[in-house]
């Protein structure tokens, strides 16, 4: 069930100057001007959400999609995206692949600038999850650029409060601060972002698209904030984009990515097929990697395979873009006693598309050893074992099936990644052997 919101006040367009003292209005009681006893206002953190929500605009624009840019993908978005994959010749995912999102920019600006107008609603700005707003009274700075001319920037302002259960009196609230304009009026209203972040709080920023190092507001963000979350989910191409990550962790940004936490069921069950001690002592003789992903996004098997070279001291050899109908990627590794480790990442075309664009699907240890007690088989739940299972070597392989996580929705994972205060070092490592592969991308 769904937890009720009330509105101290409903969003109002204000001018950028009168957002504090609209604020301060807010949060005034009407008694006698003092402040108001019943609420307690933001004293957790400030959060920059970054909003894009581009698919949904152009969809709109195009005329295949009628609901609210408000970043949901649900129904009524799948179907659109499909209807314009059909209709421009494209492989019907019911995903914005980049294929996909390439081709309706297109089509967009190819039409007449009276008509590249969006009137769908505008619903950006107040979706944080309810989890964070019932827990953290805190503020939230939503920059969500539009398509069109700019006409500048506008801001909305409220506070919304998740009504208490219980016998406590006080609303927990969240200010809400909406900025809309295009990405250049956005650009020019950096500092005043970064100004609306309360400076003894703690300070985050969501970016919801791919990391823009080049970008004036991405540099001011980034610099701003004491720690940069990211969804390599969303990526477009993640081998470059996560030489970018790699690049800001190593200028000191305290970087998060929600896609690295899907992959803990993964790991914790790789992890643990060798703990036996007699599993153990075969470790050392693994040199075959086979990993499956759903074709869309390599982001999860590449952080996969980075994390697994860096706990097994695995060295970048080569790695290769083979292609083909799988999107065929060997990587050659150097182990331990100068031992050669061959890995495939196979991206695998699914008719049921799973929540996340890119999510594992299969995982195959194995070594060229045949005396080696080391074959170890990871399967999802929804896809099966048999394509893993293939070769004829599977039964004396010590196979599973990997149950995802509860919820795998970025802002779950994003109320998780906000009471994580300290660096990731496990998540750095093992990026920062990702990004020695991917340097060797031939």
């Amino acid at each position: 069930m769904a937890t009720p919101i009330v509105a101290l006040q409903q969003p109002k367009d204000i001018s950028l100057d009168e957002i504090e003292s609209e604020l301060g209005r807010i949060w005034l009681s009407e008694n006698g001007g003092r402040a108001s006893s019943i609420a307690t206002r933001a004293a957790t953190f400030s959060m920059v959400v970054y909003e894009p929500e581009e698919f949904q605009q152009l969809l709109g624009a195009l005329g295949f999609y009628e609901g609210p840019i408000d970043g949901i993908y649900g129904a009524l978005t799948k179907e659109a995206v499909q209807e314009a994959q059909i209709t421009y010749g494209i492989r019907v995912t019911g995903r914005i692949d980049p294929e996909t999102l390439i081709r309706l920019r297109e089509e967009y600006d190819k039409m007449p600038p009276d008509r590249q107008k969006v009137t769908n609603p505008n619903a950006r700005g107040f979706s944080i999850s309810e989890a964070i707003a019932a827990q953290n009274p805190c503020r939230i700075i939503t920059l969500c650029p539009v398509l069109g001319e700019d006409e500048g920037v506008t801001a909305q302002v409220s506070a919304y409060c998740p009504i208490q259960k219980g016998n406590s009196s006080r609303l927990i609230c969240c200010e809400y601060i909406t900025l809309r304009g295009t990405k250049q009026a956005l650009q020019r209203v950096g500092d005043l972002v970064v100004s609306l972040m309360i400076p003894s709080l703690p300070k985050f920023v969501w970016w919801k698209a791919t990391p823009n190092p080049e970008q004036e507001l991405f540099q001011k963000l980034s610099e701003s904030c004491n720690c940069m979350i990211m969804d390599s989910s969303y990526f477009s191409d993640p081998e470059s984009e996560f030489l970018k990550m790699q690049k800001l962790i190593d200028a000191e940004t305290y970087m998060a990515d929600l896609n690295w936490h899907r992959l803990t069921s993964w790991q914790e069950l790789a992890a643990a097929a060798f703990d036996p001690p007699e599993r153990r002592a075969s470790l050392v003789e693994l040199d075959r990697v086979t990993i499956d992903y759903e074709k869309g996004n390599a982001s999860q098997a590449l952080m996969f395979l980075g994390w697994l070279a860096s706990r097994l001291n695995w060295k970048p050899l080569s790695y290769q873009d083979e292609g083909g109908d799988y999107d065929i990627r060997r990587v050659s590794f150097k182990g331990p006693g100068d031992r050669t480790v061959e890995a495939e990442l196979a991206a695998i075309p699914t008719a049921d598309w799973g929540e996340i664009n890119g999510d594992m699907v299969g995982l195959r240890l194995t070594s060229t050893n045949s005396e080696a007690n080391c074959c170890t088989i990871l399967c999802s739940e929804t896809t099966g074992c048999m394509r893993m299972e293939s070769g004829g070597s599977a039964q004396n392989c010590r196979t599973e099936q990997v149950t995802p996580l509860t919820d795998q929705k970025a802002e779950y994972l994003l109320g998780q990644q906000l009471q994580r205060w300290g660096r990731d070092m496990l998540y750095e490592e093992s990026l920062s052997v990702t990004t020695e592969i991917l340097k060797l991308r031939q």
